[in-house]
């Protein structure tokens, strides 16, 4: 049996970061919000030889469904074909039991997980939009139990998962305590930046480019502003998807103009050639660390 590599993912992620393991919650609040994540996630699933099952909304037809999976391409159709990509519904997936159990969903996961692996794939992800809960009138304590207590799912196991819930249709309680029940939470769209402050940490998520770059720099100034004390700052940027040149350009700039003895810039192998390429490693109190993904 195939295993999950390292550790799960924790925390705030791009959805280009998802790996065997995890479990993450996906939020939105507009019908066409959150459509370039469930199709990126489909196709580096795809490209990483994946199995990838879509339990969409119920109200949308098989073919609105892969209109927005893209599914007109040439290499989406020929994967639908083989069956790699596989449109359904919570309700055929339990079938046929015709009410909702935790047990019989879990059940029914590993078994298609086994399938996958019986099929030649690496491992299953699949993404679940969370409006089956009402299409099925399932209790809503019971999904939350569900949520709540999937590990087994996941651990050493080669399974990836996305639950998307419609802010329009949970209350802000339910939101909050999925949000929380679950490992790792996903960026909104792609292209997105998000920032966290710690102490001497400034922490960014997601693509910092020409449409991002005021809000990187700003959060880099905000970071050695608040570190200027201690004169010590790590830049942690290991969970960057992209970095654009001319965001790693302002990331020196504030570099060499700061007063701090050490900033300390942690990030993937990809990133760090960027920074490296920008003359990073003549910047004595810079450091580079690399990161394993």
């Amino acid at each position: 049996m195939a295993a999950a590599a390292g550790s799960a993912s924790a925390g705030t992620i791009p959805v280009q970061q998802l790996r065997a393991g995890d479990h993450a919650f996906a939020g939105y609040g507009d019908d066409e919000a959150g459509r370039d994540v469930v199709a990126a996630y489909a196709w580096a699933g795809l490209a990483n030889h994946e199995k990838v099952m879509v339990f969409a909304a119920p109200q949308l037809t098989e073919g609105e469904v892969w209109r927005r999976l893209d599914a007109p391409g040439p290499l989406l159709g020929a994967a639908r074909d083989r069956g790699q990509l596989v449109v359904s519904s919570m309700r055929a997936l339990i079938h046929p039991a015709r009410g909702f159990t935790p047990r019989r969903q879990w059940q029914r996961i590993e078994e298609e997980t086994d399938r996958a692996l019986a099929e030649g794939y690496r491992g299953l992800r699949t993404y679940i939009d969370m409006h089956w809960v009402g299409d099925l009138d399932a209790d809503i304590a019971v999904m939350m139990y569900r949520e709540s207590h999937a590990e087994h799912l996941f651990t050493d196991r080669p399974y990836t998962e996305i639950c998307a819930y419609d802010s329009r249709c949970f209350s802000p309680d339910v939101l909050a305590a999925m949000h929380r029940a679950h490992p790792c939470r996903l960026l909104p769209h792609l292209g997105a930046l998000h920032t966290e402050h710690a102490a001497n940490v400034v922490r960014l998520v997601g693509e910092a480019d020409i449409a991002t770059r005021e809000q990187f720099t700003a959060a880099v100034r905000e970071g050695l502003a608040r570190s200027a004390e201690a004169r010590r700052l790590t830049v942690d940027l290991s969970r960057v998807s992209f970095l654009s040149a001319a965001c790693s350009v302002d990331l020196l700039r504030l570099a060499t103009s700061a007063a701090h003895d050490l900033i300390e810039v942690r990030c993937r192998s990809a990133v760090a050639r960027i920074l490296r390429r920008a003359d990073a490693d003549h910047i004595p109190n810079l450091l580079i660390s690399e990161v394993s993904p």
